[in-house]
């Protein structure tokens, strides 16, 4: 089958017409062969049915976001990429020329052209970059219990503690505030709490407990507290009208699954909570691209999950995208996976029973195609090459296509750090960011009145033992002014003198 085949350039040709505004990835290719003039593109009027792109490491998945939301960025669109590995840094700067990209537009059939792309660095640790940060308040009692995975009764405890928080305007911004919110109304205030809310059970008390020790440990009490960072930063764009990349710089979160997890829960509601609905934007609002997605999806509850796809299902509507990068589709659980409308599908590699099994999975996410054997085109698609379909604008997919993916126009290689510094000195977010605030919360409130407690319970202490004190003294008082009343005197010299009478007389008895 050659590329001149018409019926495959009639179908691709349509299938990827669209009327509004489109970002072009590169070139179809048939038993490799290209046809010049013949380009898989994605309408921007559908990038807010999410998307996935998948790939065995090397493969070239890192290229293509940066492909994607440069492209994104030239048009106006925002972008907030997750920087797992350490390698997108690059986008800042324009590209370098090099023999093979020549070689590469010159097949697809349009000039290779460097630019780099307005970028904010983003940490969520002590890396360089404008600081995030949320307070317990904004993720509210069931999105909490969820991250920490607590079962309905320890869910129970939580619920109360931020009502009593409510009701006592005891305001919870960080993690020591809830650990001693908790710890109160398990000791100090138990029967205060008891007594309006009903019996808080202390095992359960000791088992929440324990999963935040495990989230502080992770690193999460960098995260937790003020100023928060207001989502609505992540829609800026430059003087010229281009959208502005954020880039989250979390080189060290695959050992910190919980914070990340914790991270991206809390930034979806936040900006589902935050963004007004506007149904299908000709173009979206904001696209999020979550690299090393399976650390949200990894050991996750059942009920997380479907805290996770609720909020995929609804955010769409906020025009808002979201795109999964992952070695595998089987990373990521089937009810997200079928909310997602483009798939980029790099290369996989069947080197175990498993691997094949995968790969077996991974081709049924694909429309079905009378040109690809998919199975067998997924295993032998070369780096810079992927299988592709999307959403066309009546929300339709698009033909299959086994893509020649364009080459980035920014750099594909790191920044240096003197480049970093320059960039994060000149960020309008940082000095909005940059000073930590700790305010009088939950923590001083609760510890400044358990301290009056003692300090009053003290003082009736004192208070009793002077009483006490005085009671005796005024008992000894009367009892001398008895002794030293002259009735108590006289009726004192009589006994004495009789007893003396008496005494003498006995002797007298014995002398004679």
């Amino acid at each position: 089958m050659s590329i001149n085949n018409e019926a495959f350039k009639t179908l691709i040709r349509d299938g990827y017409k669209f009327k509004g505004h489109s970002i072009m990835l590169g070139g179809p290719v048939l038993e490799d062969e290209m046809e010049q003039g013949l380009y898989v593109r994605i309408p921007l009027r559908t990038l807010n049915r999410h998307g996935l792109i998948a790939g065995a490491t090397g493969t070239g998945k890192t290229k293509t976001l940066q492909i994607i939301a440069e492209q994104l960025s030239s048009v106006g669109v925002p972008s907030l990429v997750m920087d797992v590995k350490g390698d997108l840094s690059g986008v800042a700067a324009a590209g370098k020329p090099h023999p093979k990209i020549d070689e590469r537009h010159e097949r697809l059939g349009f000039p290779w052209i460097p630019e780099g792309s307005p970028v904010e660095f983003l940490t969520l640790s002590k890396e360089k970059g404008v600081r995030l940060r949320a307070t317990v308040t904004e993720f509210g009692p069931v999105l909490f219990s969820k991250m920490l995975g607590l079962n309905d009764t320890q869910e129970g405890i939580v619920t109360v503690l931020f009502k009593y928080c409510d009701d006592k305007r005891l305001p919870l911004l960080d993690l020591k505030d809830f650990r001693r919110t908790l710890t109160y109304l398990s000791q100090e205030g138990k029967q205060e709490i008891e007594s309006e809310y009903g019996r808080i059970s202390s095992s359960s008390v000791g088992a929440i407990l324990r999963r935040v020790v495990e989230l502080e440990q992770q690193g999460a009490e960098m995260f937790f507290g003020e100023p928060s960072f207001d989502v609505m930063d992540l829609c800026r764009q430059t003087h010229d009208g281009r959208g502005i990349i954020s880039i989250l710089r979390v080189t060290d979160i695959q050992s910190k699954p919980k914070l990340f997890s914790t991270f991206m829960l809390e930034l979806l509601a936040e900006i589902y909570k935050t963004f007004p609905e506007i149904g299908d934007p000709d173009k979206p609002k904001l696209c999020l691209f979550i690299d090393e997605a399976h650390l949200i999806f990894d050991k996750a509850s059942e009920a997380l999950l479907d805290q996770i796809e609720t909020v995929i299902k609804l955010i769409r509507s906020k025009g808002v995208g979201i795109f999964f990068i992952t070695q595998n589709p089987v990373d990521i659980p089937d009810m997200v996976l079928s909310q997602l409308g483009l798939k980029v599908q790099h290369a996989l590699r069947a080197f175990t029973a498993r691997d094949r099994k995968a790969i077996k999975l991974a081709s049924q996410n694909f429309p079905i195609s009378d040109y690809y054997d998919i199975e067998d085109v997924i295993t032998n698609l070369g780096i810079g090459e992927a299988l592709v379909t999307a959403l066309n604008e009546k929300g339709i997919p698009t033909p299959l296509a086994r893509t020649m993916l364009r080459a980035p126009i920014s750099r594909m290689d790191i920044l240096k750090p003197g480049e970093i510094n320059q960039v994060v000195s000149n960020s309008l977010l940082s000095g909005k960011y940059k000073e930590i605030v700790d305010r009088e919360s939950a923590y001083e409130i609760l510890n400044d009145k358990i301290e009056r407690y003692h300090d009053a319970e003290h003082q009736r202490d004192l208070e009793d033992e002077r009483r006490s004190h005085s009671s005796r003294r005024g008992s000894k008082s009367q009892l001398e002014k008895v002794l030293e009343s002259t009735t108590t005197r006289q009726i004192g010299r009589t006994i004495a003198r009789e007893l003396t009478r008496g005494l003498l007389g006995i002797l007298g008895v014995r002398r004679r």
